[in-house]
């Protein structure tokens, strides 16, 4: 498992460094991210009886991260206005039901699933696409990533403390604050791609570990209400496509609205 994992790990280290160099490319490489996401996130959901609307859920979720890489933009809030016609459409689909039963659920469900896979991920391309991109989205890759890493090997050596047991079973105290001291030195090293005073760093470094955490311990979340250990196994040793973007579905966000007000 361990053998599997690492080289899974050297795979996706791969991907990046040959994607994030030109804007496009990591715009395209985080649509087929977000795509592979939606498709374990609503496969989740059907395992636990949800009757999603999934190729649609998808077919709309993609469309979040295509507007961006082709810098389309209808109205300045365009986001919203899509949002909108989306739950338009996911009513209008109600229409044709033998059934009422299940429908808040079902469109719920659905939105749900865009909003939190591909809205937030969505963001990685957002940040890619500043000035200076490369180098904001390489501080976020390394003091996120590096927050999973330490709390992996951490609480993989010294965890004793459980964490959340009812969310997460082997996640540890140790394991987490291992993990916010490696964000923490993930965003040090970052810090001649950011230029930033280094209470802006370490501020950056600490609010984006918790917020990287409290992104996988969502998903572990999710999983244990849908009853499956992994969201999907297309990375051997390290589950599916949603496990390891998990924790980034809260930090982009949070970091592009920050550089947004710092970069002013």
């Amino acid at each position: 498992m361990f053998i599997k994992r690492i080289t899974s790990g050297i795979i996706l280290i791969a991907i990046i460094i040959l994607t994030i160099y030109i804007d496009w490319v990591c715009a395209l490489a985080a649509t087929a991210f977000i795509g592979l996401g939606l498709y374990e996130f609503f496969t989740m959901l059907e395992k636990k009886g949800i009757s999603i609307y999934k190729y649609f859920g998808i077919g709309l979720g993609l469309m979040i991260p295509l507007s961006i890489l082709f810098r389309f933009e209808l109205t300045k809030k365009w986001e919203l206005l899509f949002l909108i016609l989306g739950l338009l459409f996911l009513i209008l689909m109600q229409f044709r039901r033998r059934q009422n039963s299940g429908v808040i659920m079902d469109i719920s469900a659905t939105l749900f699933g865009i909003l939190y896979v591909a809205w937030f991920f969505s963001f990685v391309i957002k940040i890619r696409y500043l000035d200076g991109g490369l180098w904001f989205l390489t501080a976020l890759l390394l003091i996120t990533k590096l927050g999973d890493i330490g709390a992996y090997f951490i609480g993989s050596i010294f965890g004793k403390t459980p964490l959340m047991p009812r969310v997460s079973p082997k996640k540890s105290v140790e394991g987490a604050i291992g993990g916010l001291v490696f964000s923490i030195l993930g965003a040090v090293i970052s810090e001649p791609f950011l230029r930033l005073p280094y209470s802006h760093v370490i501020f950056l470094g600490l609010g984006l570990g918790v917020l990287g955490q409290l992104g996988d311990l969502s998903e572990s979340l999710m999983k244990r209400d849908c009853q499956v250990k992994d969201s999907g196994n297309i990375l051997p040793g390290m589950g599916g496509i949603l496990d390891e973007i998990d924790s980034l579905l809260f930090t982009a966000p949070v970091f592009y609205f920050y550089l947004s007000v710092i970069l002013k």
